[in-house]
């Protein structure tokens, strides 16, 4: 990875695993911790932002910095406030900690990603780009320092600051982030949350939907929806085998000396579908690995998560 003096990214490839999902944890809810833990999340955020009342953010950070004061199999990050907001004491009380990154809520400003990284030196930094200005400066967030690590897209401040949710707008601000993290050669954005809890089948149907336009992974707020986006976003067997077999009839060919790229088909093999199968055959690496890091648990209605969490 390249930097410039001041720490900006400058090009390369940044490591970025194949995250499914990204299960919220009310920060003032420490017994709840462990239980996010073992829900079958490939990660889990601790939330001191939304999920926490004014009056608990004290009580909020002192329990997420004990917390992560001890390594665990699984990530967890860490959502803190904004940086003027109380952003700057959660900082501060996670250094020392082995926090496995931190979300920057309503992220508008380079120069804010670089007092996070100051505050949290070495963490891992994602700006959750949620408002106007954010999605305007996407591509500069996500140059804006070697510890950017991704981006991630906030749907509900948008909507209320832009005064509609309608699925065009959201849409065309999502496809901004997304173009501004492959620009930045940053791992494809996660899909926003989905909040109604219940509806299983509308929430499979929208991360297939997501997918298949290039998010990949999802922000959840309740353990049941874990495994509805784990299943979407793992590579089906079927494509993983004919992933396989394009790959390997292409270093056969190259063994061969061949310079034309032939599949099971006969149809000829450009780059770009070479590069897919790799990337197919690369998160299904990934994703199996995140289900052997833990098993998921049983998921009741209050054991992680708040419907009141936005992304």
């Amino acid at each position: 990875m390249e930097t410039s003096p001041s720490g900006a990214h400058t090009g390369g490839t940044r490591p970025g695993g194949a995250t499914r999902t990204w299960l919220y944890v009310p920060g003032d809810r420490p017994e709840r911790f462990g239980k996010a833990l073992a829900g079958g999340a490939d990660a889990v955020v601790i939330d001191l932002e939304d999920a926490v009342a004014p009056t608990r953010k004290e009580t909020a950070r002192e329990a997420a910095a004990e917390y992560l004061g001890r390594g665990r199999r699984r990530p967890v990050y860490v959502r803190v406030n904004p940086l003027g907001v109380g952003g700057e004491d959660d900082l501060a009380a996670l250094r020392g900690t082995r926090v496995s990154g931190v979300r920057i809520p309503k992220c508008e400003h380079p120069a804010q990603v670089a007092e996070a990284a100051r505050l949290l030196p070495g963490v891992p930094l994602v700006p959750l780009l949620e408002t106007a200005l954010g999605i305007e400066r996407a591509h500069a967030l996500a140059t804006s320092h070697a510890l950017v690590a991704g981006l991630a897209f906030g749907e509900a401040d948008l909507a209320a600051e832009l005064g509609t949710g309608h699925r065009d707008v959201l849409d065309a601000a999502a496809y901004r982030v997304l173009l501004a993290a492959a620009a930045a050669r940053l791992p494809r954005p996660p899909m926003s949350v989905f909040p109604a809890v219940r509806d299983a089948d509308g929430l499979a149907a929208d991360c297939a939907r997501g997918r298949d336009r290039g998010f990949f992974g999802r922000s959840v707020i309740h353990p049941a929806q874990v495994p509805v986006v784990n299943a979407v976003f793992t590579p089906l067997a079927g494509a993983v085998a004919a992933a396989r077999r394009l790959v390997e009839s292409v270093e056969t060919a190259k063994a061969n000396g061949s310079g034309a790229w032939l599949d099971e088909n006969g149809d000829l093999v450009d780059a770009a579908a070479l590069r897919q199968a790799r990337a197919v055959l690369g998160t299904a690496r990934a994703t199996e690995g995140s289900a052997r890091a833990g098993r998921p648990g049983r998921a009741g209605p209050e054991q992680a998560g708040s419907a009141t969490i936005r992304p």
